[in-house]
């Protein structure tokens, strides 16, 4: 008599049915994590350069007219720190830079990524993020 080694047809398409029933459940989960981190790391940045923009207000007295003064002192500082207030201007997760508007008046800054559709608007991951009321 001779022993049947290895599995048997059946369970070998048993397991498999298994393993496309857990990929089926865990891999959406998996794949939206990257887009997820993208957005964390948006709104950190985000919080990052409102900071520094709020150190620049309380050395200049305003808020600069471009985010390049945070790196850079431009012409017209007086009282800009030395070494900057940022080392480097980050980009936003999608490799554009983080747009920047100040309307003139000295409380409000807008600082804000276009998202993954680098234009305005957008739903989900390709909504803009901003300083506005961060989530």
């Amino acid at each position: 008599m001779r022993k049947q080694v290895g599995f048997t047809l059946i369970e070998v398409m048993v397991v498999v049915a298994i393993l496309a029933i857990l990929a089926s459940v865990l891999v959406p989960r998996i794949m939206d994590e990257p887009d997820k981190a993208r957005v964390v790391k948006a709104k950190q940045d985000i919080r990052v350069l409102e900071s520094a923009l709020d150190l620049y207000k309380l050395d200049n007295f305003n808020y600069p007219a471009d985010l390049k003064a945070l790196v850079e002192a431009p012409a017209d500082s007086k009282n800009w720190q030395k070494g900057g207030y940022i080392k480097n201007l980050p980009k936003d997760p999608w490799g554009t830079e983080y747009q920047y508007t100040n309307p003139g008046s000295k409380s409000e800054i807008d600082i804000f990524s276009l998202g993954s559709d680098k234009t305005t608007g957008g739903d989900g991951y390709a909504k803009d993020i901003g300083n506005w009321p961060l989530e």
